[in-house]
């Protein structure tokens, strides 16, 4: 028996159910698992999570008391909203004159469309007096009647006074069905937004309740001590207490996990990750060191709800090719696995003996032009894999590697058709594919910011090879497949931290009020399990909507990673070299503390200031902020105060626009605190003091501060 302590992290996929288990020392990957997802069983999906906890336990030589940290991540939530298999909602609005007009108008609800043909079924009932426990009882014996199965109350500006909503809650709780008020979900503003993300919170909440009475049941019997965690949207974990409260937050939580796995073992902190499947890429970015996150729309309505920006493209490993006038018009949508053909190039040479080139309609609706050969063995389709296998660009000990002479001979009748050599026809079919992926990636390079000449391309999934080496060749971007590709969304679930996100609207937000956000959001993380001393929290303030933003991450324990392996002087001065695109003779330390160093250069303008780019390098060699023209200045908590309130004022500038305060990075122990969200200088100050409480007056730190244009 192991005397591994171990992070497990199970992602529950449509097909299969994907399991790892982690080193919580190293990080180290263990053992992975696979097991058919349980849809049809009694339990449900609990019982493939069950079966693919016991399988990997047994891999890796492991006693339930060993699991440290245990989380799953499901598309269950999804395809409950894409299948429109739902619960009935009975929506309760509280109100009298004008107010009582603006929730009556949220009856229109049930017309939202769930799928094809099918919509949000909700029932709606009125109150007008929140305290009057007989109006709310007879209002509740209405919607129980039409077959609510789960109830929602809604009040305008519960934000601000959610007594109504609480009352009402209070008073429906002898009808024994889960419930949830608006307030709850969102502390934002627009009543028909907020209470619109909490009726399709709703709506799912009873099976979501469900499936995790199970699997904590089954997880507690298997004798696993861990508390059981549950992957967010938003690319971290919540406890299962708070899925019950918020299922929501699980919708789009497969991509999330993806990512977050990329982050956290890939260490990147500026790029695009794409993970690639064998239909198609999910494509999302990393800028410094954070997953881009933005407002979701579901159900074809924008909604309150936080959620990776995740931008689909139907290309994958398994896209098959199109032909027309002899040449490839194009690659997918349609996929060999949705199609039940083999990939070509995974069949044996002499399967594919006598192999003639044609053309199929794959589906009912698909057009004829699909490429498929006509073989010894069978019929095959022509996948974007089979390129990337035919040019090498598929590393031995890859999930999708195979024969490369193989390939070779799946690509050659296609290659003759054209009138082309096989490594031009294969070239041409993953331009085609990677076409329509490198629109949307120059996209989000645009509309981020990115720099390209820092940012990495990272490819996950079983068909990044087939994606991601070739987009890099064309757009110049440096470009890696991440580690245990494959899994790298099982691996995100068990190395993602507890996060929480607080919103509040407050117009004119004094500093004790943004520190007062700051606060709740780093309790609610600490509530849920995370360690209170490694918690981070990363605070914005947007002056134009009032919105103040909180974004507290912690681990569940404090995970001290082992060094053994770290980067010494040279390799990190390299990295940061590269990085700058400069000679590391005319790099420079500036400064640094014992988990990180700054690196900068200097790089002249005619008629203007030199530029002075700056790199924030960890322990490990990587990159961890990026600075494009920054100051640096070392201290100590004791005297930080004075000369941050100096640096702060140097760098503030004033204009039509307003007060706008630099952007402030602290480096403190192990940590980087991000608080350039904020652009007044009083609350940036407060929240920087409130980084350094607690900690020793001859701690080092150091600031690096960037005037805003």
């Amino acid at each position: 028996m192991t005397t591994h302590r171990i992070r497990v992290g199970i992602d529950v996929g449509g097909t299969f159910t994907d399991a790892v288990a982690v080193d919580a020392t190293t990080l180290r990957l263990l053992g992975q698992i696979k097991v058919p997802t349980s849809h049809h069983h009694e339990d449900g999906v609990a019982h493939g999570i069950v079966e693919a906890l016991d399988r990997l336990l047994e891999q890796v030589d492991c006693a339930p008391a060993d699991v440290a940290f245990l989380a799953h991540g499901t598309t269950q939530a999804t395809n409950a909203l894409l299948e429109g298999d739902v619960a009935t909602v009975g929506l309760i609005g509280i109100g009298t004159g004008p107010g009582a007009v603006l929730t009556r108008r949220l009856a229109a609800l049930g017309r939202l469309e769930l799928a094809p043909g099918k919509r949000l079924p909700l029932s709606y009932a009125h109150v007008a007096d929140p305290a009057d426990a007989t109006a709310v009882r007879a209002a509740v014996e209405e919607l129980t009647g039409a077959g609510a199965q789960v109830l929602v109350a809604t009040e305008p500006f519960a934000v601000d006074r959610p007594e109504g909503e609480q009352a009402v809650l209070e008073a429906a709780r002898p009808a024994g069905l889960p419930m949830t008020a608006a307030h709850e979900i969102t502390s934002l503003y627009g009543l028909h937004k907020r209470t619109r993300t909490a009726v399709v919170n709703a709506a799912i909440l009873p099976r979501m309740l469900a499936t995790a009475d199970l699997v904590d049941a089954s997880i507690t019997k298997a004798g696993v001590t861990a508390p059981l965690m549950v992957m967010r949207c938003d690319g971290g974990v919540m406890a299962l207490d708070e899925m019950r409260r918020r299922p929501l937050l699980t919708v789009l939580s497969g991509p999330a996990a993806g990512v977050a796995g990329a982050l956290m073992q890939e260490r990147i902190s500026e790029g695009v990750f794409l993970e690639t499947g064998g239909t198609s890429t999910d494509i999302s970015v990393v800028r410094r060191g954070r997953v881009a996150i933005r407002h979701a729309t579901m159900l074809g309505k924008a909604s309150y709800l936080n959620a990776l920006d995740v931008r689909t493209v139907g290309v994958g490993g398994g896209s098959m090719v199109r032909v027309g006038q002899a040449r490839i018009t194009a690659v997918g949508p349609r996929s060999a696995h949705i199609a039940g053909l083999p990939y070509a190039c995974f069949a044996d040479l002499d399967d594919l003996r006598d192999a003639t080139l044609a053309t199929v309609r794959p589906m009912p609706d698909d057009p004829a032009d699909y490429a498929v050969l006509d073989a010894a063995g069978g019929r095959y389709a022509i996948t974007m894999t089979c390129a990337a296998n035919a040019l090498g660009r598929v590393p031995e000990g890859d999930f999708a590697h195979c024969d490369q002479q193989v390939a070779q001979a799946a690509i050659a009748p296609l290659a003759a058709a054209l009138g082309m050599d096989v490594p031009t026809a294969a070239r041409r079919i993953l331009d085609a594919g990677v076409t329509q992926v490198r629109k949307v990636v120059d996209a989000l390079v645009r509309d981020y910011r990115l720099d390209p000449d820092t940012a990495v391309l990272v490819g996950g999934g079983g068909g990044a090879a087939s994606v991601t080496p070739h987009l890099a060749a064309l757009t110049g971007m440096e470009g890696r497949i991440a580690r245990h590709s494959e899994v790298i969304s099982p691996i995100g679930v068990a190395l993602a931290l507890v996060r929480e996100q607080i919103e509040r609207i407050i117009p004119g937000a004094s500093q004790e009020q943004i520190l007062a956000v700051r606060a709740e959001a780093e309790q609610a993380v600490v509530a849920q399990g995370a360690a209170a001393d490694g918690v981070e929290v990363e605070v914005t303030f947007d002056p134009q909507t009032s919105t103040v933003r909180a974004i507290a991450t912690g681990a569940t324990e404090l995970r001290t990673q082992d060094r053994s392996h770290s980067a010494d002087a040279t390799e990190r001065l390299t990295a940061a070299a590269v990085s700058l695109k400069t000679d590391p003779a005319r790099v420079r330390v500036l400064a640094g503390t014992p988990a990180h160093t700054v690196y900068g250069t200097e790089v002249r303008r005619r008629l203007r200031a030199p530029r002075k780019p700056v790199r924030v390098v960890d322990a490990d060699g990587v990159v961890r902020l990026h600075a494009s023209d920054a100051q640096v200045a070392a201290t100590t908590v004791a005297a930080a105060p004075q000369l941050l309130a100096r640096l702060v004022r140097e760098a503030t500038s004033y204009g039509d626009g307003g007060v706008r305060a630099p952007a402030l990075r602290l480096l403190l122990g192990s940590r980087i605190a991000d608080l350039s969200g904020v652009l007044d200088p009083q609350p940036l100050l407060a929240l920087a003091h409130s980084e350094m409480r607690d900690r020793a007056a001859d701690e080092p730190v150091v600031a690096v501060v960037e005037v805003r244009s």
